[in-house]
């Protein structure tokens, strides 16, 4: 690390002192913790606005981690923000009852979004998830699901598995095993489980050949992006489509990133796959917590007809239905995509020339507004590549540095970059020459 690469952050320092004290790790998600790469502590942010952020300390940074994702249209957006004030000034807040609401931002996400003929809202994309596994298992009558090594589902038992395994626990390549994500896992759920690498027909079709008429579904990203971001090769997902069908299994696309990010009907429209079920949520409320689930109309009557019961006392609550629907308002006009892979597009394709030309062997991968530097001499494909090849250490050195000339995204690989409609020309061109400062820092410090 160099010496300049950490802003001096003393508030911050306190704020998490303090607590620390009541909250377990200082934080309230392990992702924003100094396990998760944070440290020597995470800067406690102040303030956000559009594209930026400024932290406790009033350093300010434009901000390519977007919460985690949800901040598709930047902070603070005036159009969501008063449509929310508004709906719970003129209607209230939650009332256990329907309203209007709640029809109007389903109406809109079923338009946006190809496969969707019906949808129910939740609370977060851990529960979206856990229903579509349910609604799976009741449409097939089967237990088992399909899952691919890397990817991150959310933390219920039921898909908590296999998300970043060590090797040694993994079994071979050709055959991996379920590996428990975290402590508190009952083993026995492991056995509803088969786990698969992914990018690899084969493997995909060996599978479900050796589990033939168990598989209730196979669940996936359209593009993997909780190991850092990892492209499905051409004819990937086409040929995981044509599986599925043929073994009756239910095809369950994990939209709670590419959801409304790729497109504005996300992975399966920028791919041109449909699956038949669709987990959504960070960027469905414009930074409001909400999530959604949505699919066939055969499926999603299963909750209609009460052979699976779906509830929530917070789901379609005012908030979360007024933003969701002043959202899909503001992401169908005209060049509103256009202008986010511009974006995008300038960001990854900067990124790629700076470290060719300063000799830093890497791989960018991305599509639109999300994308991720691998700093790595082998082809990234699957999570076991990433594991074997990336090289962590200089991604760390490298964050550190852009940390420092004022451009804020998470110090894991694991994550991604992510590009709101509030970003502009300026906030790009300032981001590169922080980044090809970063990267002339740590190559002359001898890290890459």
């Amino acid at each position: 690390m160099t010496q300049d690469a950490q802003p001096t952050n003393p508030i911050s320092g306190r704020m998490f002192e303090r607590a620390s004290a009541v909250l377990p790790a200082g934080v309230g998600s392990s992702a924003r913790s100094v396990r998760a790469g944070w440290a020597p502590y995470p800067p406690f942010i102040a303030q956000g606005t559009g594209s930026r952020v400024t932290d406790a300390d009033g350093h300010e940074y434009v901000d390519y981690l977007l919460g985690l994702g949800p901040m598709l249209l930047g902070h603070r957006n005036a159009e969501v923000t008063d449509a929310v004030i508004r709906a719970i000034s003129e209607r209230g807040t939650v009332f256990g009852l329907p309203h209007e609401l709640e029809a109007e931002a389903a109406e809109k996400v079923c338009a946006a979004v190809p496969s969707l003929d019906m949808v129910r809202f939740a609370n977060s994309g851990s529960e979206a998830v856990g229903t579509a596994v349910r609604l799976a298992r009741t449409f097939t009558g089967r237990n088992k699901v399909l899952r691919f090594e890397g990817m991150y589902h959310g933390w219920m038992d039921t898909v908590y598995w296999s998300n970043h395994p060590k090797l040694e626990l993994a079994g071979p390549d050709d055959a991996p095993v379920p590996v428990p994500a975290g402590k508190g896992m009952a083993p026995h759920v492991g056995d509803s489980l088969v786990i698969a690498q992914w990018n690899d027909v084969a493997a995909l079709e060996r599978a479900l050949e050796a589990n033939a008429g168990e598989i209730a579904a196979i669940i996936t990203e359209p593009m993997m992006l909780n190991t850092g971001c990892i492209m499905p090769v051409d004819g990937y997902l086409a040929a995981m489509r044509d599986l599925a069908t043929k073994h009756g299994a239910v095809l369950i696309f994990d939209e709670v990133i590419t959801g409304f990010r790729l497109a504005r009907g996300g992975g399966q429209e920028r791919f041109g796959v449909l699956p038949d079920l669709t987990t959504m949520a960070k960027g469905i409320g414009g930074g409001f917590p909400v999530a959604a689930v949505g699919g066939r109309r055969e499926i999603m009557e299963l909750v209609a007809d009460g052979r699976y019961s779906h509830s929530g006392t917070y789901n379609s609550n005012v908030m979360a239905t007024a933003a969701v629907s002043a959202t899909m308002d503001i992401l169908a006009r005209p060049g509103t995509y256009e202008a986010l892979d511009r974006h995008g597009a300038m960001l990854l394709d900067g990124y790629r020339e700076i470290a060719t030309r300063h000799g830093v062997a890497h791989e960018v991968q991305g599509v639109g507004p999300v994308g991720q530097i691998w700093f790595t001499d082998a082809p990234i494909r699957t999570y076991r590549d990433a594991a074997r090849h990336a090289r962590p250490d200089v991604f760390t050195a490298w964050w550190r540095e852009m940390m420092a000339r004022g451009v804020l995204f998470h110090p894991s690989q694991d994550e991604n970059l992510f590009v709101s409609t509030a970003h502009s020309d300026d906030d790009i061109a300032f981001t590169l020459e922080a980044a090809d400062a970063s990267v002339r820092a740590i190559v002359a410090a001898g890290l890459a």
